[in-house]
């Protein structure tokens, strides 16, 4: 990849890591990079909608949202999908997500979540320690599953997470059995999730997806049957 691509890229990615306006002097530092570079790669991305510049500094800019819709469109992600999450959300007040496996790698397509959500979209590469990795790993064929895993390895998250295959196969069986995932402080702290894989439609793409709940492990005993209940309801209704 060219350096100037490369270094957008950094910019782009910093800002978004930023819980407020970043200046230009320090995304400089940060990146190790010369301030005059900076400016230039800032104008280019400011000009083309990805960020904006502000009084106190650079945030995402409108471009960010059309970028995310269109990953949203390309992956078959519709509306009725959203207002399941919506809905979830506003039932149990927990955060909620809709995930897939695709081309070898899992990621959450969209979700519905409070600002300080301990989850959120994009690649998930702790696929082994979260309930919809789990419930989408379960659904996937053994050799596949197994290159998947080498692939990224199976890195503790937290004390709890599992870390050796033996002990994620034993769960996945569970998984399957049941035909839900769970997970309690292993994916995070403090967090427990529950998972239902999406079914296949006949004659449909053979995309795994699954949706999750997140919700504080202090509240999970005494949510966990309602919401699991208010899950199969819901992913009865999209497969």
């Amino acid at each position: 990849m060219p350096q100037s691509v490369d270094r957008a890229l950094d910019l782009l990615d910093a800002v978004a890591a930023a819980a407020e306006p970043v200046t230009a002097k320090a995304l400089a530092r940060q990146l190790d990079c010369g301030l005059s570079t900076v400016y230039d790669l800032l104008g280019s991305l400011t000009e083309r909608g990805h960020l904006s510049r502000t009084a106190a500094g650079y945030t995402l800019g409108y471009r960010v949202p059309a970028l995310h819709q269109d990953f949203q469109r390309q992956l078959r992600v519709d509306e009725r999908v959203h207002e399941v999450l919506l809905r979830l959300r506003r039932s149990s007040g927990a955060d909620v997500f809709f995930s897939t496996y695709r081309d070898g790698e899992i990621a959450v397509l969209d979700g519905a979540a409070g600002p300080e959500s301990a989850f959120s979209v994009g690649q998930d590469t702790a696929a082994h320690a979260t309930a919809h990795g789990r419930a989408l790993l379960a659904a996937l064929p053994a050799a596949t599953r197994r290159q998947y895993l080498a692939a990224g390895g199976m890195r503790a998250r937290t004390a709890r997470t599992i870390t050796t295959p033996d002990r994620l196969e034993r769960e996945l069986r569970r998984v399957r059995r049941n035909g839900i995932a769970v997970e309690r402080e292993e994916a995070a702290s403090g967090m427990a999730c529950i998972a239902v894989p999406v079914p296949l439609r006949p004659g449909a793409p053979t995309t795994l997806t699954a949706v999750s709940a997140a919700l504080p492990v202090k509240d999970f005993a005494r949510l966990r049957a309602p919401l699991t209940e208010a899950l199969r309801r819901e992913v009865a209704a999209l497969g």
